[in-house]
C-alpha cells in the first residue's frame, strides 16, 4: 500500500478555481465509483485524480510494429498480434478454470490464455471479430501461448493513434484481477486530461529557468510523460519533471541550511589554548596529512563564527578521521566546555576509549567510559561528575544519549559510524546542553556518493578526508575461487610464519540463519585442522554468542594471543589490530560493496603489506563479478561507492532508508548526477542574489516554496 501524503515529491497543484478537476474525488471520474474507488484508495494511495495525474509511467510499450505468428519464438518477449478470434473455450472446473482463445492471423495462430477473469473476458470477446492482442510470449511444452494478452478491438475509435507509445503504470495483483488492468489506467488518465484546463497547472518555474535550460512547459511536460509521441517525448518531459524534483528539494536543503546557519547559534569557541597546542606540539603521534589540516581548519573555522557547527566527516578506513575529531573536542575543552563520542558498538566505543585515553595521557584531561554495562555505583559516581564538570570526555556507545545522562557544559557531540544510530536517537545528544545545542560532528568510514551526500545532507558541510597517513602500504586485493582453496592454505601459512594475524569471514544474513552458521562452524573446524594447537590458536565470533563471550574472544585476538579469527560481519567495525595482515572473506558474492570495502579496512592497519583475498564460487552472476572486479581494481572508497551506488540504488545503501527524502517519483541519484548538480548550482546562485525570494523574477519559486517546501524534514541537521 503506498501512502501518497508521504513523499514531498508528488508535484501537487493548487489552484484557485473551484472547478479544478485535479481536487476532484477519484470516485467522480469516468470509469471508476465507489467499488474502483476503494481499491485504488488501498492499493495506491489514491484519493484525487491529482493523486492518480502524478503516479508517472515506468516504462512504455511500442505499439508502432505487429508481429506475424509464424515468426514467433520462444525467445520473443512483448509481442503485438493482429488477428480474428476463431474460438472461445472455457476449460477446467471452479478456481482451476481458465478462459482459452484462438487467434488467427494470414501466417498461423496462437492460444491466448485468461486464468483470472475468464468468465468475464468471455463475455468480452467475439468469436470472428478482430482484434489487437499484446503480451508476453509463454512457452510450455514447446507449445507457445500468451497469457493475460490485452485485448484491443480493431473498431474502437483512436485505438491505433493511442496505442502506438503507451505508458505502462506501476501495479498490484489485485489491481490487476480486479479488472484495472493497463488499458483501464491509460483510460481513466485520458479522462483526466479530457477535463484538464491550463490554470489547473501551474508553471512553478521562472521563464528564464525554462527557457535557459530548454525545459517544456510544466503543463506539456506532464501530458508528455503520460501520452508521448514517441521516446525523444519521454526524454524531454521526464528531463523537466526529474530537474523539478530535484531543484525544489536542493532550493529546500540549502534554505535550511542558511537558516540554521542564521538562528540557531552555537557555543563559542572564540580560543585555542592550552589544550589544543600541547597536543599538538607534543602529543601528535604523526604528521597531520594535508587533507586533515584542511578538514581542521574548516571546522575551525565554523567553531569560531558563532553559529553552530553542523558537519559531516567522511573518511575512508584509516584516513584519520579520529585524531581529527580528538582535536576538535580539544578545543571545546579550552573554551571551558566537556565534549562526548558516541559509538554504535561496545567494542568500537572501548576501541577510541583506549585510543584517545592514550592520546591526551599526561595532560591533565579525563577520559571516561560509559555503555550499559556501566552499572550500580560506578555509573551513579561517573554521572554525579560528569555533571560537575569533573568528567572532561565522555565515550560510549548509546547510554549516552539515556536521559539520566546530564553534562555541565557539553560543547561538542561527535557521533561515529553515524548511519548506524536511528534518526530519534542522534536527536537526542542535540537537546544534551542549554542555552546553546552542542556543535555537531558526525563522522562515517563508509564513503557517501556525492549525489547522495547533496541530497541526505545537503543542508550539512561537508568535510573530506581523502588522503591516507604517510606510510601506509595499499591492500592488495585477490579474488579466488574454491579451486585455489590449498594455495589460501599455504599463504596463511606463510603469514603467520611471519608473526601476522588473520581474518576469516563468512556472511550472516541473519543472525538466525542456519545455514550461514553452519558454514561458519564448518569453516571453524577446517581451520583447527589446517592450524591445530598447540602451535596455533583460533578465536571464533559470531552474533549469537553471548556479548561477554564475544568480547572475551575478540580481546584474546587484539592481545595476539590467537593467530586466526573465524568471525561473523560482526568485526566489521570495532576492531583495530594493527598485526592483523590478511583478510579473507568467504562467500564474497553474498556481501554488498559498501561491506566489503569495510571489512577490508580491517587490515592495512600497520606497516606491514597487507593482503585482502574475495573467496567465492566459480559460478557469479554479473552483478556479483562486477562488485568483485570492483574490489580488485581500486582501494578508494568513494569510487567503490560510486559503483555501490550504481548497482544498488539509493534505497538500498547504508542509512539511506531512514532519511525519508529518497522518495523520488522519477528522479534517479545513480543515474542523474549532472541534473542534481545543475539544480544544486541553479538553486545556489539563486539564493545568494535572492535568499528571501522576494524579487518579481522569483515569485514563481516563492509561492512553490511557500506551499509545499516545508513538508520536506531536515533529519539531517541533527545527524
Amino acid at each position: 500500500m503506498v501512502d501518497s501524503t508521504s513523499s514531498i515529491y508528488i508535484l501537487k497543484v493548487e489552484s484557485m478555481h473551484s472547478n479544478n478537476i485535479l481536487t476532484q474525488s477519484i470516485e467522480y471520474l469516468k470509469g471508476v465509483g465507489p467499488k474502483r474507488a476503494a481499491l485504488l484508495n488501498k492499493e495506491l494511495g489514491v484519493f484525487t485524480c491529482r493523486d492518480l495525474l502524478f503516479q508517472y509511467p515506468f516504462r512504455y510499450e511500442d505499439r508502432t510494429k505487429f508481429h506475424k505468428i509464424k515468426d514467433l519464438t520462444e525467445q520473443s518477449d512483448m509481442v503485438q498480434l493482429r488477428g480474428v478470434v476463431r474460438r472461445l473455450d472455457l476449460v477446467g472446473e471452479g478456481r482451476k478454470r481458465r478462459l482459452v482463445a484462438r487467434l488467427r492471423d494470414d501466417t498461423g495462430a496462437i492460444e491466448l490464455v485468461w486464468f483470472q477473469g475468464a468468465t468475464w473476458m468471455e463475455k468480452k470477446l467475439l468469436i470472428g471479430s478482430e482484434y489487437i492482442a499484446y503480451g508476453k510470449i509463454n512457452s510450455f511444452n514447446g507449445k507457445l501461448s500468451i497469457p493475460h494478452p490485452e485485448m484491443e478491438s480493431i473498431t474502437e475509435a483512436g485505438l491505433k493513434k493511442e496505442s502506438s507509445f503507451a505508458p505502462v503504470y506501476a501495479s498490484t495483483e489485485k489491481l490487476n484481477t480486479r479488472g484495472i488492468d493497463r488499458k483501464v489506467r491509460r483510460s481513466l488518465m485520458q479522462a483526466i486530461f479530457a477535463k484538464l484546463q491550463p490554470y489547473d497547472i501551474q508553471e512553478n518555474l521562472p521563464d528564464y529557468m525554462i527557457e535557459k535550460l530548454r525545459l517544456p512547459p510544466r503543463m506539456a511536460a506532464i501530458r508528455q510523460i503520460h501520452f508521448p509521441k514517441n521516446q525523444k517525448e519521454v526524454e524531454t518531459a521526464r528531463k523537466r519533471l526529474k530537474f523539478e524534483e530535484l531543484f525544489f528539494l536542493q532550493l529546500r536543503l540549502l534554505q535550511l541550511k542558511q537558516h540554521r546557519k542564521d538562528t540557531i547559534k552555537g557555543i563559542p569557541f572564540p580560543k585555542i589554548g592550552d589544550y589544543f597546542n600541547t597536543f599538538y606540539k607534543e602529543k601528535l603521534p604523526f604528521e597531520l596529512t594535508n587533507a586533515q589540516k584542511r578538514v581542521l581548519k574548516e571546522i575551525r573555522k565554523d567553531l569560531g563564527s558563532g553559529a553552530q557547527l553542523n558537519r559531516l566527516l567522511q573518511g575512508d578506513v584509516g584516513s584519520g578521521k579520529t585524531i581529527v575529531g580528538l582535536m576538535c573536542m580539544l578545543i571545546a575543552l579550552d573554551n571551558g566546555c566537556q565534549a562526548c563520542l558516541m559509538a554504535p558498538t561496545e567494542i568500537l566505543a572501548q576501541q577510541h576509549f583506549q585510543g584517545i585515553s592514550e592520546y591526551v595521557e599526561g595532560m591533565d584531561i579525563r577520559v571516561d567510559f560509559l555503555s550499559g554495562s556501566i552499572k550500580g555505583k560506578k555509573r551513579k559516581a561517573l554521572l554525579a561528575d560528569l555533571k560537575e564538570g569533573k568528567i572532561h570526555i565522555l565515550i560510549g556507545t548509546h547510554a549516552l544519549i539515556e536521559d539520566w545522562v546530564e553534562f555541565k557544559n557539553l560543547g561538542i557531540s561527535i557521533t561515529d559510524e553515524q548511519h548506524r544510530f536511528g534518526v530519534k536517537q542522534r536527536a537526542k545528544l542535540w537537546h544534551k546542553n542549554k542555552p546553546y545545542p552542542p556543535h555537531i560532528l558526525v563522522m562515517t568510514a563508509t564513503p557517501i556518493p556525492r549525489t547522495l551526500a547533496m541530497t541526505l545532507y545537503g543542508d550539512l558541510d561537508v568535510s573530506v578526508i581523502d588522503e591516507l597517513p604517510p606510510g601506509r602500504k595499499e591492500i592488495e586485493t585477490k579474488h579466488w575461487t574454491e579451486h585455489h582453496r590449498l594455495r589460501v592454505i599455504g599463504f596463511m601459512k606463510e603469514e603467520i610464519a611471519k608473526g601476522r594475524q588473520i581474518y576469516v569471514v563468512y556472511p550472516l544474513i541473519e543472525e538466525s540463519e542456519k545455514l550461514d552458521l553452519q558454514n561458519l562452524m564448518d569453516g571453524y573446524d577446517q581451520m583447527q585442522r589446517e592450524f591445530p594447537p598447540p602451535t596455533h590458536q583460533i578465536s571464533i565470533v559470531h552474533g549469537r554468542m553471548k556479548p561477554a563471550d564475544k568480547d572475551f574472544e575478540m580481546q584474546r585476538f587484539v592481545e595476539g594471543t590467537t593467530q586466526i579469527m573465524v568471525a561473523t560481519t560482526v568485526i566489521e567495525v570495532g576492531v583495530n589490530v594493527p598485526n592483523a595482515s590478511v583478510m579473507i572473506i568467504e562467500n564474497t558474492e553474498r556481501f554488498g560493496l559498501s561491506q566489503l570495502h569495510q571489512l577490508r579496512g580491517r587490515v592495512g592497519r600497520g606497516a606491514e603489506q597487507s593482503y585482502c583475498i574475495l573467496m567465492s564460487s566459480y559460478k557469479l552472476s554479473a552483478e556479483s563479478r562486477e562488485r568483485i572486479q570492483t574490489m580488485v581494481r581500486t582501494n578508494n572508497g568513494f569510487e567503490i561507492a560510486e559503483a555501490d551506488l550504481r548497482l544498488r540504488g539509493p534505497g538500498n545503501m547504508a542509512g539511506t532508508q531512514q532519511s525519508g527524502i529518497l522518495n523520488f517519483r522519477l528522479a534517479d541519484l545513480a543515474k542523474d548526477q549532472r541534473i542534481l548538480q545543475t539544480a544544486r548550482e541553479i538553486a545556489a546562485r539563486i539564493l545568494d542574489q535572492d535568499a528571501q525570494l522576494t524579487k518579481p523574477i522569483h515569485a514563481r519559486l516563492k509561492q512553490y516554496m511557500d506551499t509545499h517546501g516545508k513538508r520536506l524534514k531536515a533529519w539531517s541537521r541533527i545527524s
